[in-house]
């Protein structure tokens, strides 16, 4: 088993952090000179090549794996710095989160605002589809994640926060216009046909709503037919919708009032489109992801509905 320096390993991490070797240098309080040394006998001792060196720099396969061992490392010196009452002396533990856009706009950020200050923590949160968000696990590129995986990535434990309930709805003069005999007359090839909002080329939400309506899939939607517009921020998404954009899915927390003051005309009250959501995290010991859990899991449970079982 060959032996990582845990400057090396710092130093490697600080480059795909911050992108490039001068700005890991600026950082770290070294020469360029200096950091490319350390990747190089970092390299070295790994008989891989770990990083390309592109613009900004990016892990390889290889690159990858060591990665995560140098932020479990540096997870683990932040624990122990606090549990041995360092205080300030402590290094500051970044944990790096992957979360979807709604659950983002809707609670989570209240999760980590319970996260208690003493804990000398910083959050750094990526946004990505629930449904892709676990290959920044698998990649070390975070330590957790708020998904729609149910299956635990390796070196992860995985549970079950709830289901995220979603609407499908639309503004009261797209309705005129594109189901002008709404509600009778909404059939799935009427649906596929008109406009929709999706949130970008990952979401199939509104196509996947389509396919479960009623009808024969091969003679009414055999594939997607209306015009699709792109709105990659959960605000604006909604936003989008209740400008009479095109019709979508939207988080039944955020939509329920303007459902209720008729801003928003629900196509299927009975057909509600639920999404599990789980939460990963790295199986090693830590204090933080345990009070981070913590918080997730309170926090989760006022927004989310009927919580499914953990695989």
């Amino acid at each position: 088993m060959p032996q990582f320096p845990s400057e090396q390993l710092l130093t490697f991490a600080t480059v795909l952090s911050e992108g490039t070797l001068d700005a890991a240098a600026q950082l770290l309080h070294i020469t360029p000179s200096a950091v490319s040394q350390r990747l190089k006998a970092l390299e070295q001792s790994a008989g891989q090549v770990l990083l390309q060196r592109s613009n900004p720099a990016r892990a390889t396969t290889a690159g990858e794996v060591v990665l995560r061992l140098a932020r479990q490392i540096a997870q683990l010196e932040a624990d122990a710095g606090r549990e041995l009452g360092l205080g300030a002396d402590a290094a500051q533990l970044a944990v790096p989160i992957v979360v979807n856009a709604d659950s983002l706009a809707v609670w989570f950020l209240q999760a980590l605002a319970r996260v208690p200050g003493d804990l000398n923590v910083t959050f750094e949160l990526h946004r990505d589809d629930e449904q892709h968000s676990t290959s920044l696990l698998r990649s070390g590129t975070v330590m957790a994640a708020v998904t729609a995986t149910p299956e635990p990535v390796q070196g992860c434990r995985v549970e079950s926060l709830g289901v995220m309930r979603y609407r499908a709805v639309a503004a009261p003069g797209y309705m005129e216009r594109w189901f002008p005999e709404f509600p009778d007359g909404l059939e799935k090839s009427t649906l596929n046909a008109a406009p929709t909002v999706d949130f970008d080329r990952k979401d199939t939400y509104q196509w996947a709503f389509v396919q479960s309506w009623p009808g024969d899939d091969r003679a009414s939607a055999p594939e997607r037919k209306g015009p699709r517009h792109y709105v990659p921020a959960s605000q604006d998404f909604g936003d989008a919708i209740r400008l009479g954009l095109g019709w979508g899915l939207i988080p039944e927390v955020q939509c329920g009032p303007d459902i209720a003051e008729g801003r928003l005309i629900e196509l299927a009250p009975e057909r509600p489109f639920d999404v599990p959501l789980y939460w990963q995290r790295w199986k090693t010991a830590s204090r933080v992801l345990d009070v981070l859990s913590d918080t997730v899991r309170e926090v989760s449970a006022q927004y989310l509905t009927r919580p499914v079982p953990s695989s």
